[in-house]
């Protein structure tokens, strides 16, 4: 308990901070310290135990639209960098989503529900991988990630990209679909909600998410150290923690005409493409992921779980 109440009379101005910039006039964090110290810094110490300064230690933070991912990944990483001292880099899965121009080649090409960012295929995993490749090699180079703009859908301009100077300890790879892994074929042909009943009659939407989840972004998620999965109890509570960040978005992109902010039957209809594998990570990724966080209903962390390795 010493070494917990000495890093967060270190840390605590520092996370303070970070929350009242997430907070609008509506919504207000709750419990703030005891997060912290009961779960943010608990975690942070079993991430410094296990990194190796030798090369990057993968963290993949998963869970399911609204859950707090970059607020709580934001966090770990303030707590790392001053009270471990680490280098740490955070970026999420959501950065690397393909162009609008190129999502619109993909709607044409294969289905046109790939025109809707988010599911595996609408991001650009040759960019992740190489990503994930450059930041291993031994002789370090200064590189660009970029960064999305989820306001009017696209990239935003080169000059706003990450500029990655340094290898960094740690790495904080967080997103919805993060460790997501494929489902059998025999499911696949179950419809899960009316999108998937009206627009993808003969599977070819569900099909190619999945083999893409097999494949390519199976090899991506091979990669990470760890897998910490943040579980809400059900996908009504995501529901609505989304509408809670839309309100949010639209707070901060008021000035902004370009912006493409969603009413509450667009985040619905939207929440419908994530639905499917939201459920299967609901179902299965407490068997495999390293430590499972959960969440009650009042968005806040009640327990965590770490497995024996």
């Amino acid at each position: 308990m010493k070494q917990i109440n000495r890093c967060f009379s270190r840390i605590k101005k520092d996370c303070f901070k970070f929350i009242k910039s997430q907070e609008t006039r509506v919504d207000k964090f709750k419990n703030k310290e005891r997060m912290i110290k009961s779960f943010l810094i608990p975690l942070c110490f079993w991430i410094s135990k296990n990194a190796n300064k030798k090369r990057p230690y993968f963290v993949g933070l998963a869970g399911g639209q609204g859950t707090g991912k970059t607020t709580i990944s934001s966090l770990v990483r303030i707590i790392l960098i001053k009270y471990f001292k680490l280098k740490v880099f955070r970026i999420s899965i959501d950065d690397f989503y393909k162009t609008r121009k190129e999502r619109a080649r993909l709607s044409k090409k294969i289905h046109p529900m790939l025109m809707t960012r988010g599911v595996p295929g609408t991001h650009d995993i040759d960019m992740m991988l190489s990503f994930f490749k450059k930041t291993k090699i031994k002789n370090f180079k200064r590189f660009k990630l970029p960064t999305f703009n989820k306001a009017i859908d696209d990239r935003f301009n080169k000059k706003k990209w990450y500029d990655l100077k340094n290898k960094p300890d740690v790495i904080i790879f967080e997103g919805w679909c993060v460790g997501a892994k494929s489902e059998k074929s025999i499911t696949l042909k179950k419809t899960v909600n009316s999108m998937e009943k009206i627009k993808d009659k003969k599977q070819i939407w569900r099909k190619y998410v999945n083999q893409q989840l097999k494949t390519k972004y199976k090899k991506l998620y091979s990669q990470l150290d760890c897998l910490i999965y943040l579980k809400a109890e059900n996908f009504k509570l995501l529901q609505k923690w989304r509408l809670k960040q839309e309100r949010k978005l639209l707070e901060k992109s008021k000035k902004n005409l370009n912006s493409k902010i969603m009413s509450k039957e667009d985040v619905f209809s939207f929440m419908q493409t994530y639905q499917r594998i939201t459920q299967n990570m609901f179902k299965f990724m407490p068997k495999y992921a390293s430590i499972i966080i959960n969440l009650n209903s009042d968005h806040q962390i009640k327990s965590a779980l770490y497995k024996k390795k």
